[in-house]
């Protein structure tokens, strides 16, 4: 996961490509170094870590869907029941995004799950009837739940191979009014998913990335982003101020468009 998200920075956190006079010498010769984004190690919660304590592992089980409260933190996918019992507690090595702290402080939440009504069961083939209908129901809500992931469209970048696998990494569209996620996976040939994991990118994380893909999209021209953007040049050069891009540019640019934007 390190190496997913320095992929993702370098895909995303490139730099212009153009040596556009509005740019600084910094951006023109560095790019958007240095390339850093914040994150959390599983272990900065406790209700996580006891959480996986405590939870039940199925015999076939592959793999792990992290929700904290309804939202979707992480997918974690291996090829064999061996390997996820193995690399269980791991988890709590991986890193998350700010929703596994934030929602940490919202105290108790409304226990999700099903039940059969034992009222209505008068034998063994009724009660194997309902719990069949309700593992039906808890793997709709859960596809339903993970929408955000499961439905969504990806851009995917390949990024090695060895024999028959191939390691590949993903992203969802940065859409910012939707959750988003980025990836890695590691595919047979023939499609079987060897190893999957996934990020969910924070709001402002998604705002930023966002902003980069337009730029890069638009050849790092802020009027042709702007454009693509339907707001001003010097709207979208204080929006990349105020989402912590403001080194990328001039200082007289900056100044010229927040005096401009002034005296409207």
């Amino acid at each position: 996961m390190h190496l997913t998200m320095e992929g993702f920075l370098a895909l995303y956190f490139g730099g212009p490509q153009v040596a556009w006079n509005e740019y600084s010498q910094e951006a023109l010769s560095q790019g958007l170094n240095p390339r850093s984004e914040w994150a959390y190690s599983g272990w900065a919660s406790a209700a996580f870590a006891e959480a996986l304590r405590i939870f039940e592992l199925h015999e076939r089980q592959v793999g792990m869907l992290i929700f904290q409260a309804d939202a979707l933190l992480s997918c974690a996918i291996v090829s064999h029941p061996e390997d996820y019992r193995a690399l269980h507690r791991a988890l709590l090595k991986d890193f998350y995004g700010d929703l596994l702290v934030q929602y940490g402080f919202l105290g108790d939440v409304p226990v999700l799950g099903l039940g059969v009504e034992d009222a209505r069961v008068n034998s063994m083939q009724e009660l194997r009837a309902a719990i069949e209908r309700m593992r039906a129901d808890w793997a709709d809500f859960m596809g339903f739940m993970a929408e955000g992931i499961i439905g969504a469209e990806v851009v995917t970048s390949p990024v090695y191979e060895a024999g028959p696998f191939h390691l590949q990494r993903f992203i969802t569209g940065l859409s910012p009014s939707e959750e988003n996620h980025m990836g890695e996976a590691i595919l047979r040939g023939d499609g079987t998913v060897e190893y999957l994991k996934t990020y969910r990118l924070s709001a402002a994380q998604t705002r930023r990335a966002y902003l980069l893909k337009q730029l890069a999209q638009g050849g790092w021209s802020l009027e042709r982003t702007a454009e693509q953007l339907k707001t001003t040049r010097d709207e979208l050069i204080v929006r990349l101020r105020n989402a912590g891009f403001g080194y990328l540019l001039k200082e007289h640019v900056l100044k010229a468009a927040e005096a401009r934007l002034a005296r409207r």
